[in-house]
């Protein structure tokens, strides 16, 4: 009896002899199920059970490996964990241990037979190991994508495709997928072919993002280009190479692109009618990446919200406060409504602390001690330099203004504030300056007195009250 050899095996699987392609559901089925039981028929040889339970034993071997390995691969991580890349090598492999070990047993359980008995009786080992291997490189290069649902989704479908190509069933496969089809005019669409876009689809829009990541972190390395043209740079690379990879999978799947004029007209139509907020936003993030009004870092006001820009986004804006609250404000409030910018043209911020004194005090003293207050402080700047000035007698003090400049406003201006006028009551408790505050004192000419002309009738009690009432009211009736 002659075997075929694994060439010879996969011709009869697409053989120019077998029946024609099928083209209605039911034919397409009858003949999956066809195809299934001569494959069947042809695994029911002894031989091919022997190779079987040969998978079965290096898989088992696999398993017990993995196991006696992986305490040592553990021991390993812990003495790596100054090395981060290192160590998550080693966490992967350690992970995958079994899937890389049966590879190794299958290809030498294949060599084995194929050297104690003829080649075509190790074939389906061979294939095993195939498999495996493939499996194994795969599933350690899906790594490389941080996103686990995708790295999976991806393994398992290159995973597939390999599967059918090393078995010989990717052409069949591929030609059933075609004739699952139905057509609408002249547009024909099948299931090969929406398979097809998808998978593409996915590579190429993953592959924009990927790119356009990487570049926009290239170009906010660049320190010379101002923040907010790295921005623009940035968005504009991601919006161009996601707009490439989408019009280039619908080409290469045969959509014509002239197709899409409708879909466009209904876009324009529900962002005319339904999306007037969402393309305001849009529009106003544009306008403000171009007019750099404002840009990352800068500290604002917009109504009762003060803090620094942290990023720019395509929507919002985000903006966190001093006590670490992060808004998310619309880019169209940055164009309609005021906005304080604290640093639009540099970051220096002039801050005025006011305060008073008594009247005994000598105001050319208390000027050059608020002065000499602020010499040395960390956040005060020494150009421009500070001044203090008298600017009102006051009803019960001389009142005093202290204006110096900062370089830092993200860093707060209320705490900058409390410093300075602890410094200054510090200051002047040493030098005796006092601060006043307001008094009330109440002056009567002479004490007011009561006189009792009558004494305070006592209340009667309850009982005698009401006994009192019931008898005027039997002298009425009578």
């Amino acid at each position: 009896m002659h075997t075929p050899r694994p060439h010879e095996a996969r011709i009869i699987m697409t053989s120019a002899n077998d029946p024609p392609p099928p083209s209605a559901p039911a034919d397409i089925l009858a003949g999956i199920a066809q195809m299934l039981s001569a494959s069947l028929d042809r695994l029911a040889t002894p031989w091919t059970l022997y190779q079987l339970a040969v998978i079965l034993v290096c898989y088992g071997l696999a398993v017990l490996a993995a196991r006696r390995t992986l305490p040592k691969l553990k021991r390993l991580m812990r003495h790596l964990r100054g090395q981060r890349r290192l160590r998550q090598f080693v966490v992967i492999i350690a992970r995958r241990l079994r899937w890389l070990i049966l590879p190794l047993l299958l290809w030498a359980a294949a060599f084995l037979l194929r050297e104690a008995a003829t080649p075509d009786r190790s074939y389906f080992v061979a294939v095993a190991a195939s498999l495996a291997t493939a499996w194994a490189v795969i599933s350690v290069a899906s790594r490389v994508i941080r996103r686990r649902p995708l790295a999976n989704a991806l393994a398992i479908t290159l995973w597939t495709v390999t599967a059918l190509h090393i078995t010989g069933l990717l052409d069949p496969a591929i030609a059933l997928l075609d004739r699952a089809a139905f057509s609408v005019g002249s547009f024909r669409l099948s299931l090969w072919m929406l398979v097809k876009g998808v998978l593409l689809l996915s590579v190429l829009l993953w592959a924009a993002a990927t790119g356009g990541s990487f570049l926009d972190h290239r170009i906010r390395e660049h320190l010379d280009i101002d923040p907010t043209l790295q921005v623009l740079l940035g968005k504009v690379v991601k919006f161009t190479l996601l707009a490439v990879a989408l019009l280039a999978g619908l080409s290469a799947i045969g959509i014509e692109l002239t197709a899409l004029t409708v879909f466009s007209g209904a876009v324009g139509l529900g962002i005319g009618f339904g999306l007037q907020k969402v393309a305001s936003n849009l529009m106003s993030g544009m306008i403000i990446l171009l007019d750099r009004s404002i840009k990352p870092g800068d500290v604002i006001s917009l109504g009762d919200t003060f803090g620094w820009i942290s990023s720019l986004r395509a929507r919002y804006v985000s903006v966190v406060t001093r006590d670490g609250v992060e808004y998310l404000i619309p880019n169209e409030s940055f164009i309609t409504e005021q906005v304080v910018n604290w640093s639009y043209t540099n970051r220096r911020v002039r801050v005025e602390v006011r305060f008073g004194v008594s009247y005994d005090s000598d105001p050319h003293e208390v000027r050059a001690l608020a002065l000499d207050v602020l010499k040395g402080r960390r956040r005060v700047l020494s150009r421009p330099p500070p001044v203090c000035h008298l600017v009102a007698f006051g009803d019960s003090s001389l009142d005093f203004v202290l204006r110096f400049w900062i370089s830092d406003p993200q860093n707060g201006l209320t705490n900058i504030r409390g410093i300075v006028l602890l410094a200054l009551w510090d200051a002047f408790k040493e030098k005796g300056i006092t601060i006043p505050f307001p008094h009330r004192q109440l002056l009567l000419d002479k004490p007011v007195q009561v006189e009792m002309s009558a004494p305070i009738a006592k209340p009667e009690p309850r009982k005698r009250a009401a006994a009192r009432r019931g008898s005027a009211a039997k002298t009425k009736g009578a």
